[in-house]
């Protein structure tokens, strides 16, 4: 299992992007499917929307005309929609977070891809951006560290499975710290 993650997850210096009023967690879900949309298609329409999000055509409509007017988006109907560059910057931090949510809850917790992907979506508005950093920085130690990796993750498989077996992590004590030293021999 590979869990080294992508720069892209890493969270960027954003400039510091005004919005006269407030984004709902509605409106960045737009923001991030128009983002992801755009990046797949290149063009945008509102019926790619509307399909995407399980919502009708004018209830897109309603919500570009929103964005529109806080400056996201370029919109005019019965054309493509186009993000601005603070359209783009939000965009880009709400398929983050929930990108390195998903892949959180998949690759370390284990979670089935249709629910992690449900729950991240939900999750992707309420975390602060230090605590999605201090993800990116849980998964690469969790990937780096010699007494963690791919082994580690395995015996929390087993964990889920079978509870906490003190006995069985004495009998692993002993492998752990050959391992251990061989990693640490190697950066000698």
């Amino acid at each position: 299992m590979m869990l080294a993650t992508p720069n892209i997850l890493r969270r960027q210096s954003p400039r510091r992007i005004v919005v006269e009023k407030p984004i709902t967690s509605v409106m960045e879900d737009y923001l991030e499917t128009i983002f992801e949309l755009d990046r797949d298609k290149k063009v945008v329409r509102v019926k790619d929307i509307a399909h995407k999000l399980g919502v009708t055509m004018p209830s897109v409509c309603g919500m570009l005309k929103s964005l529109s007017d806080r400056g996201l988006v370029n919109y005019e109907k019965y054309e493509h929609v186009q993000l601005t560059e603070d359209g783009a910057d939000i965009g880009l931090e709400i398929w983050r977070r929930h990108e390195l949510i998903r892949r959180f809850l998949i690759d370390i917790l284990q979670i089935d891809s249709e629910t992690a992907d449900a729950d991240a979506c939900k999750m992707e508005h309420a975390l602060s951006s230090t605590t999605l950093d201090r993800l990116v920085e849980f998964m690469e130690f969790i990937h780096m560290c010699p007494r963690t990796g791919d082994n580690w993750l395995d015996h929390f498989s087993e964990y889920r499975r079978h509870g906490h077996r003190p006995q069985k992590c004495l009998e692993q004590a002993p492998a752990f710290a050959v391992k251990l030293q061989e990693q640490l021999g190697k950066r000698s």
